[in-house]
């Protein structure tokens, strides 16, 4: 695969999908620019010879429609382009699909795919330690796979189904306790805004995608899901997404 630069565009608002993306990257051996989809207004222009990777999270069987609409900014005229995406070990349903119509629609060839796992974003013990040394391995190996691709390879065929599963909008979103310092860090860190910069300890519902990066960065640990719905959804993970799943790639 004749690919002189790899743009690696990923929204990881906990860190688990950027450590997939920065495996798979490790393993290319060329030169890597890394777009950030969790911050707005970024955009990237391709040369002939550069390829795009998405790495996008797996949120309830979909891909946050932010981070696509992110994505869309980055134009390609038939470049190619792999699609992965991360998911926190119960199923990635049609995310994988939608993510390399996604890619189609925006002018690329999409050559090769993955379903990597990474740790629960909300339920931290499931997939706990995820990506781990093993999983690194096979994004690296995954990586030579698709540098060792032909320039003429044909478009990767990937599971899925149209229309895609359902979104399933949450009516719980992450709130301050009454230890909240109102130091403003949840609200500059939000990738979508949902956070009032002038009253942290709120969140607007309309906005929130439940992605936990206000209660990872919070200094004081006060933002949290409501316990009753956090318990509920460690009930039905531990029935659902127990084990250890092994990553899936399409080459």
């Amino acid at each position: 695969m004749n690919i002189e630069k790899w743009i690696v565009a990923h929204f990881s608002p906990t860190g688990g999908t950027k450590k997939v993306a920065e495996a798979i990257a490790s393993g290319f051996h060329v030169s890597v620019a890394e777009m950030d989809l969790t911050v707005a207004d970024r955009t990237v222009t391709l040369g002939a010879q550069d390829g795009l990777m998405a790495v996008l999270p797996v949120y309830a069987g979909r891909i946050p429609q932010i981070a696509l609409d992110r994505l869309s900014a980055v134009k390609g005229n038939g470049q190619k382009a792999v699609a992965v995406v991360v998911y926190g070990n119960r199923a990635y349903d049609d995310a994988l699909l939608e993510t390399k119509d996604a890619l189609e629609a925006n002018g690329f060839q999409v050559i090769a795919a993955a379903a990597f796992i990474a740790e629960h974003s909300i339920v931290r013990t499931i997939a706990a330690g995820r990506p781990d040394a093993g999983d690194e391995v096979l994004c690296r190996r995954f990586a030579a796979d698709v540098m060792a691709k032909p320039d003429d390879a044909p478009t990767v065929i990937v599971p899925g189904n149209h229309p895609y599963v359902g979104r399933k909008p949450s009516p719980f979103h992450p709130a301050a306790d009454e230890n909240c310092i109102r130091c403003g860090i949840c609200a500059e860190s939000c990738p979508v805004g949902a956070i009032p910069a002038d009253d942290p300890a709120q969140t607007f519902p309309d906005l929130c995608i439940n992605c936990l990066r206000c209660a990872q960065v919070c200094p004081v640990q006060s933002r949290a899901l409501p316990a009753p719905f956090l318990a509920g959804a460690t009930k039905m993970l531990n029935e659902k997404a127990a084990g250890y799943k092994r990553p899936v790639v399409f080459l």
